[in-house]
């Protein structure tokens, strides 16, 4: 039986619209496997010609399964079978830095979040412009929600603009794009700074500050600018230097890291030389992460709720309701500092 012939039978089914039967006739010939991956299906010409349906309802058909990802068009050649999980709601591209700690905390609760019958194909660009352009292009009207962490860039609003604002979630970092665009994401300046101030009496029983700043990273620039503002502002002995090493390890000292490797290799030094966190020397670190929780009794980390995030993205995913957000970023004081 055909396609075309497995829709005209739903054509009885009063509570089905005409959109409702394409979908529904094609979801069924790919249940009975008269349809399997890779079939072709009929091009919009024909099922115009033989079931008499306007293009538009067709076009919105073949969208709807495309946005499932259940059908995929190539160029020139038509609409094929992408998937035979017939059960997906939709197909979600999730574009992330990469996979630290706390963006694992972020996919886990959007993972969990969405269910079982939404497709995630999830993808790095690691700070790098063009891995994160061409992968845009490639992923580019393949996918029903788009789920992306921006790099700051000057062609950055000219891509994202390619995507229509309700299959598009701005992630993570900020991006200006519109009224029309939905966001869940966070702050660095300003957070950084009242952490910092809330801060300000402990750090003074220490002789400096150091923070550990990659320069051409995927660091925010905004944790950069509220710790040069707040040391200059209170008069507080400060440094900035692009990593760590084992030379600049003093007593006396806070040491401030964004990167876990910095954090890692600074505890691990601290061991060796039996130097005292919390009373000898001071930690703070960049996004919170459950290790951190309990690690050396405990690390101050200044972080947003990157569970609450991976939630509030999944509840976008699931509802397609316009949202913009800013999670907030929190001092989570422990014992090294």
């Amino acid at each position: 039986m055909s396609v075309v012939q497995k829709i005209q039978e739903l054509e009885d089914v009063v509570l089905l619209s005409k959109h409702e039967q394409l979908v529904k006739g094609i979801i069924n010939a790919i249940d009975e496997k008269e349809l399997v991956q890779g079939s072709m299906l009929p091009s919009v010409n024909v099922m115009v010609r033989e079931l008499g349906f306007a293009r538009k309802t067709i076009v919105k058909a073949y969208s709807e399964l495309k946005d499932r990802g259940i059908v995929e068009s190539k160029n020139r050649l038509g609409y094929f079978v992408a998937h035979t999980a017939t059960d997906q709601t939709v197909k979600v591209a999730l574009l992330l830095y990469a996979f630290h700690t706390f963006q694992e905390v972020f996919y886990n609760t959007f993972r969990e979040t969405v269910g079982e019958n939404v497709q995630i194909d999830v993808f790095f660009h690691h700070n790098n412009f063009e891995v994160y352009e061409q992968t845009l292009t490639n992923i580019a009207d393949r996918y029903g929600i788009y789920v992306i962490a921006p790099i700051p860039h000057k062609k950055n609003k000219i891509l994202l603009d390619k995507i229509p604002p309700n299959k598009l979630l701005i992630a993570d970092r900020y991006e200006a794009l519109g009224n029309d665009y939905s966001y869940v994401s966070q702050h660095f300046e300003t957070p950084t700074y009242q952490a910092l101030e809330t801060l300000k009496e402990r750090l003074k029983d220490f002789d400096e500050v150091v923070l550990f700043f990659k320069q051409k990273s995927d660091y925010p620039i905004g944790i950069l600018k509220a710790f040069e503002t707040f040391t200059k502002q209170h008069n507080i002995k400060s440094k900035v230097l692009n990593r760590y090493s084992t030379k600049v390890l003093k007593k006396g000292k806070v040491y401030f890291t964004i990167g876990d490797i910095d954090l890692w290799e600074l505890l691990k030094d601290c061991e060796k030389q039996n130097i005292q966190i919390g009373e000898e020397l001071g930690i703070i670190s960049h996004n919170d992460s459950p290790v951190k929780e309990i690690i050396c009794g405990g690390i101050t980390t200044i972080s947003t709720d990157f569970a609450l995030m991976g939630k509030q993205a999944a509840e976008f995913v699931l509802h397609r309701k316009k949202t913009q957000q800013i999670i907030p970023s929190t001092l989570l004081r422990r014992a090294s500092l």
